[in-house]
């Protein structure tokens, strides 16, 4: 467990720099945004690109990671809104606790993360994941939570606009190119390929303090609203999201395997890890532009991600 501490503990203690630094103001709200842009636009792409571009691509389409994940997803989803829709939780608000309890932070955490405890070979599936929630679980829960007002009609317009807010995410992009380059042998000129390394070193701890930062905003205007009380179901989100989620994944994906899809053990590992993680952290800023209890899904988020250093930590220690 020390070993795995010496690991895990730097990146935990990054996002609480975060979280400390916005809460005490020594960095400005304001310039919380701007970090967001940073990692979104520049550090991350780059770090996905070049993971890709140096994984085979038979890691990037294993179709036995790709199968377990998206069923665990959707099994996640199903689960979640059947639990959760009840009383004065309607569609919106459910879609969005569903989102918090299905969709890791794979992208600001969980690929630092991984790579540093499992090594490079971790980047494949960690991908596959990554791709599953930002293209089918986010489009899928934002198209759910439009049932309230609007019906199938309203449901297909939030589905459009939700597959065209990916089309403006660079992150997919980052990872269709590094695809690509990892098939064709493309070898990018030296020294813009020393920029991209440039970014995607920056891009790690700049993701977990921003995360920080992103906590601490949320932390503060859920206690400044004193018009929204605690909902009853946030401890129900938080087991699924750090229990329930890598449990399925590992009984589905051991399942998987002996039914003879091919699933990797390995990849089955990192899928797992992958489901430990916290809620992704873009998740509350998602409830508050479609108009949902953005301080309930922020507290889920705040809670798993406090509790993860313990549970990851866990279940490293279990699988690892």
């Amino acid at each position: 467990m020390h070993q795995i501490l010496l690991v895990t503990f730097p990146f935990f203690a990054l996002v609480l720099c975060g979280y400390l630094a916005a809460r005490s103001r020594i960095l400005p709200l304001e310039a919380i945004p701007g970090l967001n842009g940073f990692v979104l636009f520049f550090a991350l792409p780059c770090m996905l690109f070049r993971f890709a571009a140096g994984t085979p691509i038979g890691k990037l389409l294993d179709v036995g990671a790709f199968v377990v994940y998206l069923a665990c997803a959707l099994v996640m989803i199903a689960l979640t809104l059947k639990t959760t829709r009840k009383g004065a939780i309607g569609w919106n608000d459910a879609a969005y606790g569903t989102l918090a309890a299905a969709f890791p932070n794979s992208g600001f955490m969980g690929m630092p993360l991984l790579l540093s405890l499992l090594g490079a070979v971790a980047a494949g599936p960690v991908i596959v994941a990554l791709a599953i929630d930002m293209v089918i679980t986010s489009s899928l829960c934002i198209a759910l939570s439009r049932l309230d007002s609007a019906g199938t009609d309203g449901a297909r317009m939030a589905a459009g606009k939700a597959l065209r807010g990916i089309v403006a995410n660079p992150l997919p992009w980052a990872i269709l190119l590094g695809g690509l380059a990892s098939y064709s042998g493309l070898v990018l000129y030296g020294p813009l390929m020393r920029v991209i390394d440039m970014l995607a070193e920056a891009g790690s701890p700049t993701a977990l303090f921003t995360i920080g930062a992103v906590l601490a905003r949320s932390r503060m205007n859920l206690a400044a609203r004193s018009d929204t009380p605690p909902r009853s179901d946030v401890a129900q989100l938080v087991l699924f999201k750090l229990l329930l989620h890598p449990l399925l994944i590992y009984g589905l994906g051991s399942l998987a395997m002996r039914a003879g899809l091919g699933l990797d053990p390995f990849a089955l590992t990192v899928l797992v890890l992958v489901a430990a993680l916290p809620s992704a952290s873009n998740v509350p800023m998602l409830a508050e532009r479609y108009g949902a209890d953005t301080g309930r899904v922020a507290q889920v988020v705040l809670v798993t991600t406090a509790l993860a250093f313990f549970t990851f930590s866990a279940a490293v220690a279990i699988l690892v």
